[in-house]
């Protein structure tokens, strides 16, 4: 009888333990540290991970704030043991905000914008979309020696105009699709390799189509002065393919004598330029 009641007192369900006060204090106290974690993470961290994407060339000083708004000071540098990193006067803003899709993010550079851009960004399977906000920006040329070579050999100065209209840029599977037009103005720019200042004004335009195209043109001409530049090319993949050639206006040949040799290979009056 007794090895009976054994057996059935074995196989009896066993009562389901009854979790402590103190457990689920501590689980909410660890949520609510994390969801704080979130919430208030600090700039540095935001700060820190552009630092590692870029490998150094793209820096954030004196991060203010939080990741979700903040403000830093932009500086461009050659990456490690850069000798000549150039920092944006001014501080530049930021604010990022998830959406149903994906993360919205909104910039402002104290020197440079007169208005908040912003940029968003929908995430799906296999696909990423990015569409900008139509905006109009100056930044200081002297801003690109930072990044090293051949910038920190040419030194320019002068003016660079950004403006993008309608610019939704769509990668599936790999495969990059351009919407809109992202244009460079370079206004009144000079070089320490020549005596002519400034050496003129060009645009830089990158163009797609109202319905998308994996090939979206390159276009560089010549705006106003004596260093002529121009080109055409196409954005193929993840290479840009690029042709053109820089020559110097009647009467300013021997100004330009040497900046033209550096530019790229010589022939004759030309220089020509090439890429991918």
């Amino acid at each position: 009888m007794n090895t009976l009641q054994a057996i059935r007192r074995s196989n009896a369900p066993s009562a389901s333990p009854v979790r402590s006060p103190w457990a689920w204090a501590w689980l909410g106290a660890l949520l609510g540290l994390g969801l704080a974690l979130l919430v208030w993470a600090p700039a540095r961290w935001l700060a820190w991970g552009v630092a590692q994407a870029s490998q150094g060339q793209v820096q954030w000083l004196n991060p203010r704030g939080t990741v979700w708004q903040g403000s830093a000071q932009l500086m461009l540098s050659g990456g490690a043991g850069s000798r000549q990193p150039q920092a944006l006067p001014g501080r530049l803003h930021w604010s990022l905000s998830p959406t149903w899709t994906g993360l919205r993010l909104g910039w402002r550079a104290d020197c440079c914008m007169t208005e908040t851009a912003s940029l968003q960004a929908a995430v799906g399977w296999n696909t990423l979309q990015l569409q900008t906000s139509d905006h109009r920006s100056n930044w200081p040329a002297a801003l690109l020696t930072g990044l090293g070579a051949p910038w920190n050999t040419l030194q320019a100065e002068g003016q660079l105009q950004l403006r993008t209209e309608a610019l939704q840029l769509h990668w599936a599977q790999g495969r990059l699709q351009m919407q809109g037009l992202l244009e460079l103005n370079l206004q009144d720019m000079a070089s320490r390799l020549s005596p002519v200042k400034p050496m003129g004004s060009y645009r830089v335009a990158l163009t797609g189509t109202p319905e998308g195209t994996p090939t979206p043109g390159l276009d560089l001409s010549t705006l106003t002065g004596p260093l002529l530049l121009s080109g055409q090319g196409q954005w193929v993949g993840q290479r840009l393919r690029f042709t053109g050639e820089a020559r110097a206006a009647e009467g300013h040949e021997a100004a330009f004598d040497n900046l033209l040799n550096i530019l790229g290979r010589r022939q004759g009056a030309r220089s020509l330029l090439s890429l991918g």
